[in-house]
């Protein structure tokens, strides 16, 4: 025998071998779906007893095994069923000779044989005939079943006859010897007549009758000529039979203990026949019970027990049962069949070690030369029963043997797709899925260099099937899978095999699905280049959203009633885990920053990466970057437009890298820190863009609230110089703007100045001087020069707020910022300011000591003097005759309306309102040639209090008028020498309170020019009245005069001093007050 059938298990032991094969043309689709009907009668219970009879069915089975069917009667052809098509008459006589033909190859063995007729009708088919069944077609044949039945119960009349006949001859010596094939011509010369010779055919025959037993469903009279025949055999050391009644001793045990089968599918099939019903399945089992619960036959059951082996000695038989076995080379189909049995038994009792002792001496038997087919068999066998005992990578290894063995150099037409199909089953055994996820969690499972040299092979045989994109797939996956265990040089191989392979078929992200069912996943390339961290970006600051204040406030939105609750606080936890604080504006282009490495040792060009989004409408614009060699961590900024709005979740990004598509989610990615991936997407807003007429700045402002500015822009001035600034605002969105309102802020500023307003009026106007607080009126001269010399800055934010389309109707506005920063370099400054009375009380002379700080020659003028010219670093003194201020006028500032609570603050504010208005009066600007620049000088910084007392109006307005004519000092009131000179002292109250009485004394003097004040004038004038004139109380903004009259007797220049009486009322009044004018009066000679 030199073909095993690998698929025997111990149970096979008890059936009876039925071939089924076609006569002549025979379709095989027609063939089997006869074939599986056949195979549906798999057993039936005899009539009359509680036996069940076992069929094993075979479509093929070698004549020269049926040689072995005395050694064994499971392997002896008792059946054959013959199917064939016949559709007319004349064809009948051929077909039935066909029949004779088939029955002779297995003629000597054949208990009962059938033949199927399809397609023949007429009077042939109408004949009644025991061994031919005529069918109309392969539909029309129910009774198919019927008659296989039929057929098994004739199987079984033979079989039971020929089991008397063997079990009850008493022929004693005359008992014939059963041999094996190769034992014939071993036998030729021997005495028959020795003790030894009739004890090894006593010995055979009983193991013979022992099979026959077992066949016919008599498992405790089997065990028993089993027992007799290893004792018999064991005397006359007849080795190969001895074997063969130990191992029918297995098979018979293993029945008992297993009656579930040990051969997997196949030997449960006791227990599907559709003829067996389940009292029948029930009955035949041995230590079985009745509906009582009691065994009908307890002798027999005891009997039984008493014979069969306990599963250890089992196990022990079938070792010994195989060494008797080895010891004969025609013997090694019998030694290998042995084997795979005590495996699958071995098998059910979980004793996995022995197992794979039996399976190792099964690889080790010599037998013939094999067929291709045959070693793809035996692997493949083997490789099922290493699978069956839990040894999983023993039985990968096989299974690959077998692969390779479908493309070994011998075969003239290999076999691709069948050695592709075995080597997907290999990966199981090598903890190699198909599934890139399964790569992802935790460390690395198996031997990685085995699972790359499969997975080469996979590809390799895919590329061999003509199948190119599973080659693209087994090859990425080889790449992403292995990547760390791959060299530097084999990196650089499997790309170049990749970027070969997608030149023809690229690599895509759809699942492929293989011919046996398998799917095999998409591969994307994760680690190609390798992502760390993935950050959403927020829009620019001119372009981030701002939700408009309700009037309602900021926290309203919870729906809740409680003011905390823990349950809205972990939700709201969860989500921000999630969800980020800011927001997307649908139209305007949004940023996912991703840092990456690549990890290879070339150049990674990655093409077409973009992002994988859901939620909202979105078109991604796809980047293409190259990566330089092991780059470490790397920015990568990807973009997109979301089209619609709601809330957009970034899943991930695709690639395209060596030809391979790849959509990375980032919930596959390891490792990975993301601060949150979902943004809400707010409706269209305008986007304004600015520009200026100034030159953009490198230095960025950063306010203290921490708001950032948009556009910078820088100036270098002159202190007191102005600048024109044009602001131009162009919409470049596809929203209408509707709405923009403009506001200004100062920053803090640097080097000790502060500024006053920063008015959004034309022109744009901002003063900046030295702080007032702390600094010395009149520093000395040694600070002088470098006081103010040095640089100082300025820096204001003017904001745009806008708003349009249907972002606005949603509440949304955007903050455009303009940032002006700038350098003011000095230009001139006073270092010292003085005033000296005038010749007239509403005037005074304002004395200024200019230093020019420039490095440039330039002048300084007023409106009302002239031009001083300052060379680089010079000082000089100019005066300025100015009329006094009348301050009580100026308009109410803000400050005083009650803004300012502080007195300190409220004087201060009206001393700035006082210098501005020195300031606009003086005019002073300076201008340097040289460079054709121009500015203002302002002393509103160095004006004290002693200063501004000088320069403002007395709250009492005192005049004097000479014969109704106002006079001061500087022009003399002409009278004639004889005629009285009426004099009149008028008081405005310009103060918020009641003032007087008063008592002015009127006293005459003569200047003579050299010092000398000449008071004794009581011949020259004389008075009218009294010298003395007295004004009574003065409401505020009220006026009062007094009246009196002089005579000059004698010609010439006369002053008049007008003293007041020091009484309770002119105390209570400051000094300045009391400011009268110096009236000259000139008397001449009366005119002829």
């Amino acid at each position: 025998m030199s073909v095993p059938d690998y698929m025997q298990c111990a149970e096979d032991h008890q059936t009876l071998l039925v071939v089924v094969q076609p006569v002549g043309i025979v379709s095989e689709e027609n063939f089997f779906r006869i074939y599986k009907r056949i195979c549906s009668v798999s057993q039936i219970s005899v009539r009359d007893s509680q036996r069940v009879l076992y069929i094993r069915y075979r479509h093929h089975y070698p004549p020269e095994n049926n040689e072995w069917g005395d050694f064994q009667t499971h392997r002896k052809v008792v059946g054959l069923i013959t199917i064939t098509d016949c559709f007319s008459a004349k064809d009948w006589p051929q077909t039935f000779e066909k029949f004779h033909v088939q029955k002779e190859i297995y003629g000597s063995t054949l208990y009962d044989s059938r033949l199927f007729v399809f397609g023949l009708q007429g009077e042939i088919a109408e004949q009644a005939r025991t061994d031919v069944a005529f069918y109309p077609n392969y539909e029309d044949c129910q009774m198919v079943e019927k008659r296989i039945e039929d057929f098994i119960e004739s199987l079984f009349i033979v079989l039971e006859s020929k089991r008397l006949d063997r079990a009850t001859d008493k022929s004693g010596d005359k008992i014939p010897l059963l041999c094996v094939p190769f034992e014939k011509k071993d036998f030729v010369g021997l005495d028959t007549d020795s003790r030894h010779y009739k004890k090894r055919c006593q010995g055979r025959m009983r193991k013979h009758v022992g099979d026959l037993c077992l066949q016919a469903g008599m498992l405790q009279d089997s065990l028993v000529h089993y027992h007799m025949s290893v004792e018999l055999l064991r005397s006359v050391n007849d080795f190969l039979w001895l074997g063969a009644a130990l191992e029918g001793l297995c098979s018979a045990s293993v029945i008992y203990h297993y009656p579930g089968g040990t051969g997997g599918k196949s030997g449960a099939r006791r227990f599907q026949g559709s003829a067996l019903s389940a009292e029948a399945a029930n009955r035949h089992r041995p230590g079985a019970l009745t509906t009582s619960g009691i065994n009908p036959d307890t002798s027999t059951e005891i009997g039984r027990a008493k014979n069969c082996l306990s599963p250890e000695d089992i196990i022990d038989k079938y070792k010994e049962a195989i060494s008797y076995y080895s010891k004969y080379k025609n013997a090694g189909v019998i030694e290998l069949e042995a084997c795979i049995k005590a495996v699958r038994v071995l098998a059910i009792q979980k004793r996995s070690m022995e197992a794979s002792e039996f399976l190792q001496n099964a690889v080790y038997i010599n037998l013939r030369q094999l067929s291709e087919e045959e070693k793809i068999q035996r692997y493949s066998i083997l490789s099922e029963l290493y699978e069956l005992i839990g040894f999983h990578r023993k039985s990968a290894f096989f299974k690959r043997v077998a692969a390779m063995q479908c493309v070994a150099p011998s075969i003239a037409e290999p076999g691709w797709r069948a050695c592709y199909k075995l080597l997907l089953e290999t990966l199981p055994g090598y903890s190699l899925s198909l599934d890139p996820k399964d790569f992802s969690r935790g460390t690395h499972r198996g031997w990685a260099a085995v699972q790359m040299r499969l997975l080469h092979e996979l590809v390799y045989a895919s590329r061999r099937m003509g199948n190119p994109a599973l080659s693209v797939r087994h090859l990425s996956f080889l790449l992403q899978t292995m990547l760390d265990f791959l060299s530097d040089q084999e990196k650089k191989d499997v790309t170049q095999s990749l970027e070969n392979y997608t030149s023809k078929c690229p690599g895509t992200m759809e699942p492929i699905a293989l011919p046996g069912g398998l799917t095999l996943p998409p591969v994307p390339f994760t680690k190609l280049p390798i992502v760390r961290h993935v950050k959403l970006l927020n829009l620019p600051a001119s372009l981030r959203p701002h939700k408009m204040k309700s009037l309602l406030g900021q926290n309203m939105s919870t729906k809740s009633p409680f003011i905390y609750s823990p349950i809205i606080a972990h939700n709201r936890g969860e989500e921000r885990s999630k969800k980020i604080d800011f927001q997307w504006v649908q139209g305007d282009v949004c940023e996912v920053q991703l840092m990456v490495y690549n990890p290879m040792p070339f150049e990674l060009r990655v093409e077409n990466m973009g992002l994988l989004t859901s939620g909202v409408e979105f078109e991604s614009l796809p980047a293409a970057l190259s990566l330089p060699a092991e780059s470490g961590l790397y920015p990568v900024t990807l973009v997109g437009v979301p089209q619609t709005t709601g809330t957009i979740t970034v899943n991930g990004y695709h690639t395209t890298v060596f030809g391979v598509f790849s959509d990375c989610l980032l919930d596959d990615l390891p490792g990975i820190k993301t601060s949150g991936s979902t943004v809400e997407v707010i409706p269209a807003l305008p986007r304004l863009q600015i520009s200026t007429s100034l030159p953009r700045s490198a230095h960025s402002l950063q306010p203290s609230s921490g708001d950032e500015i948009s556009t910078n822009v820088s100036v270098q001035l002159y202190n007191g110089e102005s600048q024109q600034l044009i602001i131009k605002l162009e919409n470049i969105g596809m929203e209408p703007l509707e709405k923009l309102e403009v506001t200004s802020k100062v920053l803090t500023t640097k080097d000790g100045i502060s500024v006053s307003g920063f008015p959004l009026s034309s022109p744009f106007r901002q003063v900046v001087r030295p702080r007032v607080e702390g600094k010395p009126v009149n520093p000395p001269e040694s600070s002088k020069a470098g006081d103010c010399s040095h640089v100082k800055t300025l820096e204001a934010v003017l904001n745009f707020k806008y708003s349009g389309g249907p972002g606005h109707t949603e509440g949304y506005y955007r903050n455009l910022s303009l940032g002006l920063h700038v350098e003011v370099e000095p230009s001139v400054f006073f270092t010292r300011v003085s005033t000296l009375p005038a010749s007239s009380t509403r005037q005074c002379h304002l004395l200024l000591d200019v230093f020019n700080s420039t490095e440039h020659e330039l002048t300084v003028s007023t409106r009302n003097s002239e031009v001083l010219i300052l060379h680089a670093g010079e000082c000089q003194r100019m005066a300025i005759q100015v009329d006094k201020f009348n301050f009580e006028s100026f308009p109410e500032s803000p400050g005083e309306k009650g803004q300012f609570a502080n007195p300190k603050q409220l004087e201060e504010e009206r001393r700035e309102a006082r210098g501005l208005e020195i300031h606009s009066k003086l005019g002073i600007r300076w201008r340097i040639p040289s460079l054709k620049r121009s500015g203002e000088a302002s002393v509103e910084g160095l004006l004290n209090q002693l200063v501004l007392e000088h320069l403002q109006l007395a709250p009492l307005q005192w005049d004097v008028l000479v014969d109704g004519q106002p006079c001061d000092r500087e022009v003399a009131a002409a009278c004639q020498v004889g005629n009285p000179v009426r004099l009149e002292v008028r008081l405005t109250n310009r103060s918020p309170r009641s003032v007087g009485p008063f008592a002015l004394t009127v006293v005459p003097f003569q200047d003579h020019q050299n010092g000398v004040h000449n008071y004794d004038l009581h011949d020259t004038v004389s008075f009218v009245g009294s010298s003395t004139f007295y004004l009574d109380a003065v409401q505020p903004s009220s006026q009062s005069a007094c009246l009196g009259a002089l005579l000059f007797l004698y010609t010439g220049d006369f002053f008049l001093h007008i003293r007041f009486h020091e009484d309770s009322t002119s105390k209570e009044l400051p000094p300045s007050w009391f400011c009268l004018p110096s009236v000259h009066v000139r008397a001449v000679e009366v005119q002829a």
